[in-house]
């Protein structure tokens, strides 16, 4: 460990890709955070509750007051139930293009910036590998062009280099795609919810 933080040194060969590859990953792990906490809290906590609450007041015909209760929720699927409910009276076509209208701009904003983790995790590996390959080179050079005496640190900083941006961004990218399937399960359980939740009120209000 101490080898590493030590690679982050201006004194250590190497050391920009340290630094670009921790960059890259405090900026997935930015986007990282504002995901959870929109996927698996604003638009999760709570849906049990409200699905129940919305289905009696379904279910007694208060449609009023169904229509109230979505109001009163920022979560995705009541954005759904509420544009629903609002055009109970235009039949099913117009139930089911109010829904699809708001499912259209919900849908994206569960999914969105979660490609960008990915790809933080991508560049996270590619510079590992990129500073692999600089540290072999200066390896080789190091063999080809070192005095003997200097030859076995030259081999040994080159050998850190390359081990060291590999190790980092192996250790970025794997948590950043862990994340990434995290928040893909549960950005597609929430659309699936939102579609088959619409479908079946569109059904029961039809």
């Amino acid at each position: 460990m101490s080898k590493m933080l030590q690679s982050f040194s201006p004194e250590s060969d190497g050391y920009q890709f340290m630094w670009i590859i921790l960059v890259v990953f405090m900026i997935g792990l930015g986007f990282s955070i504002e995901r959870i906490i929109y996927i698996m809290v604003k638009s999760s906590k709570g849906r049990k509750d409200f699905l129940a609450k919305f289905g009696t007041h379904i279910s007694a015909q208060r449609y009023d007051d169904a229509l109230s209760f979505a109001n009163s929720s920022n979560l995705p699927i009541a954005k759904v139930m509420a544009a629903i409910v609002a055009a109970r009276n235009g039949g099913r076509e117009t139930m089911s293009a109010a829904c699809d209208a708001v499912f259209l701009t919900e849908a994206p904003r569960l999914t969105r910036y979660i490609s960008i983790i990915q790809v933080m995790a991508s560049i996270s590996t590619l510079l590992g590998l990129m500073g692999t390959i600089y540290g072999l080179i200066f390896t080789f050079d190091a063999v080809a062009n070192k005095p003997a005496a200097e030859r076995a640190k030259a081999l040994s900083d080159g050998i850190a280099i390359a081990m060291g941006t590999t190790l980092l961004g192996l250790l970025s990218a794997v948590p950043l795609l862990v994340i990434v399937g995290l928040l893909n399960m549960n950005s597609e359980r929430l659309i699936q919810e939102m579609e088959e939740k619409g479908l079946k009120i569109i059904n029961s209000l039809a």
